[in-house]
């Protein structure tokens, strides 16, 4: 995700249905997600077949599933949206969601769990094994709340359809699943990947976008039905509304831009064309077939998901054009290769900040030059310090704490002032050339995986891991 700076660079307060889809990490076993929903008057109605691949080394008879539409319902725990930007989320108002599980089959039995309410758990008629599938029918309604947020009908009428479906924990050997409350710092989706089916109806005079490559189209009864494949994914989501498309080509990957009202629409595809072709370039060939941004309602700047992304549409100029390369680098720092952003926000949010750095200081014309960057991250974060000195009397600049652990500004200055901050002094430290190798590397090993966060302090040898190590832990000193 993106938070829109104050100015510019500072970051304060303020594919398996086809053979040919390329995924991320080459052909393995893995779970599938089947979904067949309709949309019609604020409320999803649909139906998950979830076929689970244990690639655990653990019997185990019970999964879990995070419910992050729950996380909209009134009396949430979790309030989705923080104080501070609740009156540019809900502009007609406090307004509320949910999602209902209406059934689960075959399985000795469901609840809803979890510290809000926000856990599916189910109890397997048998136990699966390592290396073996089961198979789980999930019926379920989502309810829109109106806020221009991940998952919700926004105040111009685009439906955001993110996080719209449940969706397995990840889980860790010698844990077990981990459950991720819907905090408000952050982007608190830690999952696995998987291969997605998903056939979406809706009100055939809406344009929709979607995470994966459409496959077949249907209209009947003034509804469109669409199918969507996408394989080895992080996610899937889904925007629909009153929309225009601008479409290019990127490599052989097919780009396009949704909109409602942009006057520089060409322009923005054509960042989000030259940013996804730089990346590929300089980390490592995207994944999938389609790459897709869409304007709409939300509060922060912008959202990623794996081949789609949103765009908030109070946006201009070189703010656009930064957070729209910021959500492409997530499509290798997040959507690619994973993390933990509930435990270590830094290890994707941070790459992707240093990611956008890396792009403009490579295509000049855009008029954001890395200095300028550096300079406003630095700048972000002494601010932060100063602060916190002055009202608390010390401040903690550790980054290896939990969303929750986190006050907004703090959570803000410290994964992306100083994310940027760390890349920057291991590039200076290592050298252009190792830099970028170290970072090819990191994605070919860990592409379609999990990396922990000793991954990526270790990529460039052991004596850039004291210096990653340092900024993580809050040691080092700036």
């Amino acid at each position: 995700m993106r938070i829109r700076p104050i100015a510019l660079c500072a970051v304060l307060l303020l594919l398996s249905l086809c053979a040919a889809f390329v995924g991320c990490g080459g052909e393995q076993e893995r779970s599938r997600y089947t979904v067949d929903a309709v949309y019609e008057d604020g409320t999803l109605k649909a139906t998950l077949d979830f076929e689970y691949y244990n690639d655990t080394q653990n019997e185990l008879s019970v999964l879990d599933f995070n419910l992050f539409g729950n996380a909209y319902r009134e009396g949430a725990r979790y309030a989705p949206v923080s104080a501070q930007f609740a009156a540019s989320a809900y502009y007609g108002g406090p307004s509320y969601g949910g999602m209902e599980i209406v059934s689960v089959s075959p399985c000795k039995g469901w609840e809803i769990a979890g510290e809000d309410e926000n856990i599916l758990r189910v109890t397997l008629g048998e136990s699966v094994f390592p290396a073996e599938r089961t198979a789980l029918c999930i019926e379920y309604e989502l309810r829109l709340a109106s806020v221009n947020h991940r998952t919700g009908i926004t105040e111009g009428g685009v439906v955001n359809l993110g996080n719209f479906y449940p969706v397995l924990c990840v889980y860790e050997e010698g844990k077990g699943f981990a459950e991720c409350p819907y905090y408000s710092n952050g982007d608190p989706f830690y999952t696995a990947c998987a291969d997605y089916d998903v056939t979406f109806a809706a009100d055939a005079g809406l344009t929709v976008a979607a995470s994966g490559k459409q496959v077949s189209q249907t209209v009947a009864g003034g509804m469109r039905t669409l199918r969507f494949a996408l394989q080895n994914a992080r996610d899937f989501a889904i925007a629909l509304g009153d929309l225009n498309v601008a479409q290019t080509t990127a490599g052989g990957v097919t780009v396009r831009y949704y909109y409602r009202d942009d006057a520089q629409a060409q322009a923005t595809l054509g960042t989000l064309a030259e940013s996804l072709a730089y990346f590929s370039d300089t980390f490592g060939a995207y994944p999938y077939e389609t790459y897709s941004a869409v304007q709409t309602g939300f509060c922060y700047g912008g959202m990623e998901y794996p081949g789609l992304v949103f765009l908030s549409d109070s946006l201009s100029g070189k703010e656009s054009a930064y957070t729209a390369v910021h959500e492409t680098a997530h499509q290798w720092w997040y959507a690619a290769v994973g993390s933990d952003p509930v435990h270590a926000a830094w290890q994707d949010e941070g790459l992707a900040e240093y990611s956008s750095v890396l792009f403009f200081e490579d295509h000049p014309a855009h008029g954001i030059a890395r200095e300028g960057c550096i300079e406003g991250a630095r700048a972000s974060y002494d601010a932060f310090c100063t602060v916190r000195e002055q009202v608390f009397g010390e401040v903690n600049t550790a980054m290896d704490r939990g969303l929750g652990e986190y006050g907004e500004y703090e959570y803000v200055a410290l994964t992306y002032a100083k994310g940027a901050l760390l890349f920057d002094t291991v590039r200076e430290a290592v050298g252009d050339r190792a830099f970028l190798a170290g970072l090819r590397g990191y994605f070919a090993d860990y592409a379609g995986g999990i990396a922990p966060p000793e991954a990526l302090a270790g990529a460039w040898g052991e004596g850039a891991r004291g210096i990653v190590q340092s900024f993580v832990d809050g040691s080092a000193v700036l």
